[in-house]
C-alpha cells in the first residue's frame, strides 16, 4: 500500500515499512527497505497519464516497532504504512501478505536473505499485483518479480541450472533470487487508472491485521 504523488513529471509512490516480531531487528528492516526501493526503481518505469509521460519512482522508508500493539495497526489511517511481522517460523513455511492490495503480512526470516527478492515480491502484492497465470517462462528470459516459486524458467534461472525443467526435487524450477522488477511490472500496476486529488492518490487498501507469532499457535 502507498501514496502516489504527481510532481515535476514524476509519479512517486511512497510506502513506509514497519516491522515487528521476535525476528525483526534494524538490519533486517533496512534490508527489506533497500530491496524494495532498489528493485522497484531499477527498470526506470514510465507511464503516460493524460498525454504526459511521467517517470515512475519509489521512495521507501522503514521503521522497527518490535512491540507494536494490535490497536496501533487497527487504528492506523496512514496509507503509506505497511506492517510485517517477522518470525523464524511461519505456517506453510513461506512469507505472505493478507491480500492483493493490502498493508499487512507475515515474513519468514529464512526468506529474507540479501538478494532473495521476497520483500520486493510481496510489496508488489500490496500494490495490487497477482501471480501471473502462465507459469512456464522457458524461452522468455528473466522472470518478472511476481512469478512464484515453482515457475518453469530457462536453466540459468533455476535453483540448479543442470536439473531438468520441472524437476523440483533437483532444483529444476525458478530460484527467487533470479526475479527482477521489469518495465512490464510497472505497466501492470495500471497507475494511469488512479484517481488523483491535488496530485495525490492511494494505492491499495487497509487490511490492518496484527499477526501473532505462529510458533505460539502450534
Amino acid at each position: 500500500m502507498g501514496i502516489a504523488e504527481i510532481k515535476f513529471n514524476y509519479l512517486t509512490i511512497y510506502s513506509h515499512i514497519i516491522t515487528y516480531g521476535n525476528a525483526a531487528d534494524p538490519a533486517i528492516t533496512e534490508l527489506i527497505r533497500d530491496e524494495i526501493e532498489t528493485m522497484w526503481n531499477e527498470p526506470r518505469g514510465k507511464i503516460l497519464l493524460d498525454g504526459t509521460e511521467l517517470s515512475v519512482a519509489f521512495t521507501i522508508t522503514a521503521q522497527l516497532l518490535q512491540n507494536i500493539s494490535p490497536e496501533e495497526i487497527f487504528e492506523n489511517t496512514d496509507p503509506k504504512n505497511n506492517y510485517f511481522r517477522i518470525e523464524e517460523f511461519a505456517h506453510g513455511n513461506i512469507s505472505f501478505v493478507d491480500g492483493i492490495g493490502c498493508n499487512t503480512g507475515y515474513f519468514k526470516l529464512e526468506n529474507l536473505y540479501k538478494g532473495s527478492t521476497t520483500a520486493a515480491h510481496e510489496y508488489g502484492h500490496t500494490l495490487g499485483l497477482e501471480h501471473p497465470q502462465l507459469l512456464d517462462l522457458r524461452g522468455k528470459g528473466v522472470p518478472g518479480i511476481m512469478y512464484p516459486r515453482g515457475t518453469l524458467v530457462d536453466a540459468p534461472y533455476q535453483y540448479n541450472p543442470a536439473a531438468a525443467a520441472g524437476d523440483s526435487s533437483n532444483g529444476g524450477t525458478m530460484h527467487p533470487k533470479n526475479r527482477k522488477v521489469l518495465k512490464e511490472d510497472i505497466t501492470s500496476l495500471k497507475l494511469n487508472r488512479l484517481e488523483f486529488n491535488n496530485g495525490l492518490s492511494v494505492i491499495g487498501e487497509f487490511t490492518s491485521i496484527w499477526h501473532p507469532d505462529h510458533a505460539t499457535l502450534r
